[in-house]
């Protein structure tokens, strides 16, 4: 398997220029029966330095009191900032996040910010990510990492950076940003809202703006900061990938159907906006439709430098792709 040349070191520091005037964001929160925890999340917001910023909220269908929490959110703190309440898709929680990201009123021209319901930011989360971003240049994507707590904020574990450089060869089969701490400029708002929806259903939103972002050659922006507490209990629609259980279970998925599923969906949505990719990539992706599964396409992963960010994940993958599962 080709050696992938990293640009991309998580211990290095990282200078970023702050920009002279941050520009308005949009938060974007994706519900569902979330009323026991978004109270804090909430708070988190209004606890944000140097950052204007508005919400929308898209509720999938709450039948607890989230929905008459955000009202009255929006009534305590929405003087000056545009906050909304709309009717999510009800098709979970990656749809739930694209129908905001690709709505037809959500303006062009800020970045935006994802948040799960559950978590509780930094004070200085947005301002890291705009500044961040500021120094990135046009159409980047912002990912940080955590601390994982419990389900009454106490911490019992650490997020981890990648150890290898984000792209799109990684991108096409493994995802490394956290869709609770992405925030993008209004360039890469602006490619999600030309790709529009997924056709056909995605596995991950997260995982999904990971491919098209750096398939269109944009920026991938992994920061080594905290920047939130990350919540873990019952409900999680994804908890945390960290441990050598977590990796086990990974390897189990790639070796199964799960992740060959996975792969399958985004594949077919990545065919349907080649045009947004750039030629170098458009190669790439048609390694999986020119191939028969099996070791002919395996040998075309390796010679096209697909990776994940392990050896152990890297060699699970070759093998999945050897067996027919990719």
């Amino acid at each position: 398997m080709p050696e992938t040349k990293a640009a991309f070191s998580p211990d290095a520091p990282v200078q970023l220029s702050i920009p002279p005037v941050r520009p308005r964001i949009t938060i974007l929160l994706a519900t569902y029966n979330g009323a026991q925890y978004l109270p804090d999340q909430l708070a988190s917001y209004v606890a944000q330095r140097d950052v204007a910023w508005d919400l929308w909220v898209s509720d999938d269908g709450s039948t607890d009191n989230t929905r008459a929490i955000i009202d009255a959110f929006r009534v305590q703190h929405g003087t000056g900032r545009d906050i909304r309440l709309l009717e999510g898709p009800r098709a979970g929680a990656a749809a739930n996040f694209m129908s905001l990201l690709t709505h037809p009123d959500l303006p062009l021209d800020g970045p935006v910010a994802l948040s799960d319901q559950d978590d509780v930011w930094h004070p200085d989360k947005l301002s890291t990510a705009l500044a961040a971003l500021h120094a990135s240049g046009p159409m980047t994507l912002y990912s940080a990492q955590c601390f994982h707590t419990d389900a009454a904020l106490n911490v019992i574990g650490l997020s981890r950076p990648p150890p290898r450089a984000p792209s799109f060869r990684n991108a096409l089969v493994q995802n490394v940003v956290s869709g609770h701490s992405l925030v993008m400029d209004a360039q890469a708002r602006a490619l999600v809202r030309a790709a529009g929806l997924p056709r056909g259903g995605i596995p991950y939103h997260d995982w999904w703006l990971y491919q098209l972002i750096s398939g269109a050659g944009g920026h991938i922006h992994v920061d080594t900061a905290r920047m939130n507490h990350y919540r873990q209990h019952d409900t999680n629609v994804m908890g945390a990938h960290e441990g050598l259980r977590a990796t086990l279970h990974r390897c189990a998925q790639v070796l199964g159907r799960t992740y060959g599923g996975w792969i399958d969906a985004n594949i077919a949505a990545l065919n349907t906006i080649t045009h947004l990719l750039t030629p170098e990539n458009r190669i790439l992706l048609r390694i999986f439709t020119d191939t028969r599964p099996g070791p002919a396409r395996c040998l075309a992963f390796w010679r096209g430098g697909l990776y994940r960010q392990t050896r152990l994940a890297s060699a699970s993958f070759y093998l999945a792709a050897m067996l027919g599962r990719v």
